[in-house]
């Protein structure tokens, strides 16, 4: 079994009558020769590494090595359980549990990947914000992680994941757009509206530019992370709503990957562009990498 792209997803899906994470789950037995019981344990183990950041983040006040992150996490979950958030509990709490996964990540904790470092505290978010907001149980949310792997694997395939390559769209775009997909599957969405999801959020930050001070992974990437968790709760309602991209998924991929080629240099990733080279991002980088003579 092979998947080159959303079209040829949703076809896969109608013959064989089954979800996103299904085939997600049966291509990896298919590839990897492990049993369906191996696959999800793999699996589980991952999730429950996300719980662990998000755990670890929101209850860790401490700054990262550099300096320039960490304790925005504390800061949030104690807005948020004041009452005080303006975007109801699926949001604030998945913008809690996105910071605090990339805040881990700034101190050097443990995170998965998904689909990169500088974007993994998007779907744990929005995965734990499900789980407390809707009560979806552990094994289900072990699921929607293949569904956001097929998804990812689509897209990877198609484009880019990396920031180097094709810009934060390429990053945190994707990492959204797996996002709200796997949000509509959980929620009883259809393969289609799963991948309408996907175009939605995508199209949302095509051109998003890749530009770390210092060339870390911490500003402006941790408070992406946050605002993708937003967009993909967005997107995931517009398509459970029955709205539908006008662009078709496939081709927003496309897409994504002219634009990343036509970024320039200095926006992917290089620090030499954007928010690194802004007067105060020059003065991070000389205070963390240049040192008196």
């Amino acid at each position: 079994m092979e998947v080159r792209s959303m079209n040829e997803l949703l076809e896969i899906c109608s013959s064989e009558q089954k979800s996103i994470s299904e085939i997600m789950l049966m291509m990896e037995i298919e590839k990897s020769g492990r049993n369906e019981e191996k696959i999800i344990s793999m699996m589980e183990e991952r999730l429950l590494k996300m719980k662990d950041a998000v755990d670890s983040g929101i209850n860790d006040a401490s700054t990262a090595p550099s300096g320039i992150s960490g304790g925005d996490a504390v800061k949030m979950y104690e807005y948020v359980k004041q009452g005080k958030a303006l975007s109801g509990s699926f949001i604030s709490d998945a913008m809690t549990y996105s910071m605090a996964t990339s805040e881990s990540n700034a101190r050097m904790g443990v995170i998965v990947a998904t689909p990169t470092a500088g974007a993994a505290g998007i779907l744990p978010g929005v995965l734990f914000s499900i789980h407390k907001n809707s009560g979806t149980p552990f094994k289900d949310l072990v699921m929607g992680l293949f569904t956001a792997s097929m998804l990812g694997y689509v897209i990877a395939n198609r484009s880019f994941i990396s920031g180097a390559a094709g810009g934060c769209q390429a990053e945190v775009g994707s990492a959204t757009a797996m996002a709200a997909g796997t949000i509509v599957e959980l929620k009883g969405g259809t393969p289609q509206q799963v991948v309408n999801a996907t175009a939605l959020a995508m199209k949302s930050l095509l051109g998003l530019v890749c530009d770390p001070v210092a060339g870390l992974v911490e500003v402006p990437c941790i408070k992406r992370n946050v605002i993708g968790t937003s967009i993909a709760f967005s997107a995931a309602d517009m398509s459970l709503a029955g709205i539908e991209s006008r662009i078709p998924c496939d081709e927003v991929i496309e897409a994504m990957y002219r634009i990343g080629k036509d970024m320039p240099r200095t926006l992917r990733e290089t620090s030499l562009g954007g928010l690194a080279m802004t007067e105060t991002g020059k003065k991070v980088k000389e205070r963390l990498f240049c040192r008196k003579s």
